[in-house]
């Protein structure tokens, strides 16, 4: 979560065509060799490598990793959670945050507008052990004043990185 804002409008960063076929390629194959990447993009390799340098000083790539097949790696419980806080000032906002930023059995949380706060993804060993989580983290005084879980039973897709297939150099606002 560390400071991720969706649409972050200050510092925009101007993309062109060769910026965004790297970040294409690099969201699907980010083990990918400077030359294999500068072949499929048609630069030669410092230009290309120039570029992914820049794209990670700007922070529009912040890190690379493996795609990890949770259910196969382990067989405990994957639940969504809904979550309402009472009071919506920026401090209650904050230790909320930073209590689940610091909680592992959390894979992700993003913050909402609509109808709940937040929506988190949970990993746990077992439904009692996600229930001794939710026990916590209501025992820490948070301020929720609701939650709403939904146990996982199936995925049907799990894919957050990359460009949407509608995604264009033309449909991407100036950076």
């Amino acid at each position: 979560m560390k400071g991720e804002r969706a649409g972050a409008g200050a510092g925009r960063i101007k993309l062109d065509r060769y910026d965004i076929a790297i970040l294409r390629i690099l969201s699907t194959e980010g083990r990918i060799t400077k030359s294999r990447l500068a072949q499929e993009v048609n630069l030669s390799i410092s230009p290309a490598w120039e570029r992914v340098k820049r794209l990670e000083a700007q922070g529009l790539i912040r890190g690379y990793r493996a795609e990890v097949d949770w259910a196969g790696a382990f067989t405990g419980s994957r639940v969504v959670v809904a979550v309402t806080l009472a009071r919506h000032t920026a401090q209650h906002m904050r230790r909320f945050e930073e209590r689940v930023a610091a909680a592992p059995e959390v894979v992700e949380c993003l913050a909402t507008g609509g109808g709940v706060d937040y929506v988190m993804q949970v990993l746990s060993r077992d439904i009692e052990h996600y229930q001794q989580f939710i026990d916590s983290l209501l025992g820490a005084q948070l301020g929720i004043e609701r939650y709403f879980t939904y146990v996982v039973t199936k995925v049907v897709k799990s894919k957050v990185d990359g460009l949407p297939s509608w995604a264009s150099d033309a449909s991407l606002p100036a950076r």
